[in-house]
């Protein structure tokens, strides 16, 4: 069969509709982070990053336009304001850019694995090819600079090893011990501290910049639900004699200027919280301390309803945009009855 003959499959049309929304968000807002950084390396990375997007948003133009495909509203210059003063710091920008491109590898693998049109994987392997490299400049420049948390070191092990007692995965009877944390565990721990960490600054950039009280209220929540899990994950971490991640510099200036849309932030914080779901969901099913289970499943409610209460503000402010879906059949004949009327 004539692979241009193919019509696009759901997964494909929700994997290009979901990419189109997330990038033309990130390539404004790494628009405006590329006006302000004076760092001599860190400039040439996000000027990479900020093109790389542009060229995906024309290939994914380019595909919908033969589709026949509408194409999402996204985001826009309208939505930044390149005026405003200068809100974050360039390390700052470069952990931005190192964290969404961590978030775009897991995303282009996944749609790549649901594609079936050979134009949109080839699309979703370049795309996987070009955030790797990103990525990985943006760690080796980190790495450089010694502005980067590696995770904690502990002993390579020098035999291999059975669970020999169901006691392994107990955490929660005040009456057993709790066995140390394996690597696995360790590992899922300190990464969602640092991925927290990332979304409290942004949150609170967000509440400082934003017009509106009811985001500036949301944002607030946000960054306080995100301060509570880092805490409650470091606790866990220091109780083992584990130092939690050592951020580097990712200071906010005072500047209250709106900087972005009420619109794209909100955008990125549902974008931060939905990973961030995925992301204590890995974490549960790998973690086998009874306790850090039910840590997960825990904090992973406190992420859902916070994420509830954002996608209500964006219905009640008109700023979400509709998935494509199913046609809604009985509405389509209550429609064409009244026309025939």
């Amino acid at each position: 069969m004539n692979n241009e003959n193919i019509r696009l499959t759901s997964s494909e049309i929700a994997a290009l509709w979901t990419t189109y929304m997330n990038v033309s968000m990130i390539k404004q807002l790494i628009g405006y982070l590329l006006k302000h950084i004076q760092d001599s390396d860190i400039k040439p990375l996000v000027q990479t990053a900020y093109e790389t997007a542009a060229k995906h948003l024309e290939e994914l133009e380019l595909i919908f336009e033969k589709e026949h495909f509408a194409k999402p509203n996204g985001f826009s210059e309208e939505d930044v304001n390149m005026d405003a003063p200068w809100l974050y710091t360039d390390t700052f920008s470069l952990n931005y850019v190192s964290h969404m491109a961590r978030v775009a590898m897991v995303t282009y693998s996944g749609f790549l694995g649901i594609s079936y049109k050979k134009e949109v994987r080839d699309s979703f392997t370049e795309a996987l090819r070009e955030v790797t490299q990103i990525y990985n400049h943006a760690l080796d420049i980190a790495l450089a600079k010694g502005i980067t948390s590696r995770h904690p070191y502990i002993e390579v092990p020098s035999e291999t090893d059975y669970v020999d007692s169901k006691k392994y995965f107990s955490g929660l009877n005040p009456f057993s011990e709790k066995r140390p944390l394996n690597a696995i565990e360790i590992t899922h721990l300190y990464m969602n501290v640092v991925n927290n960490t990332l979304g409290a600054k942004l949150s609170i950039s967000f509440a400082q910049t934003s017009p509106t009280k009811e985001v500036q209220e949301f944002m607030v929540r946000s960054n306080e639900v995100a301060q509570k899990h880092i805490k409650v994950f470091a606790d866990i971490m220091m109780k083992e004699e584990m130092i939690p991640p050592n951020t580097p510099d990712v200071s906010l200036s005072n500047s209250t200027t709106q900087t972005f849309s009420d619109r794209l932030m909100m955008f990125q914080m549902a974008l931060l919280t939905a990973t961030g779901i995925g992301n204590y969901a890995t974490s549960a099913s790998v973690s086998q301390r009874s306790d850090l289970a039910m840590n997960y499943e825990r904090l992973s409610a406190e992420i859902s309803k916070l994420a509830k209460s954002g996608a209500d503000l964006m219905i009640q402010n008109g700023w979400m945009e509709q998935p494509p879906g199913i046609k809604d059949r009985g509405k389509l004949i209550k429609d064409k009855e009244k026309a025939d009327q």
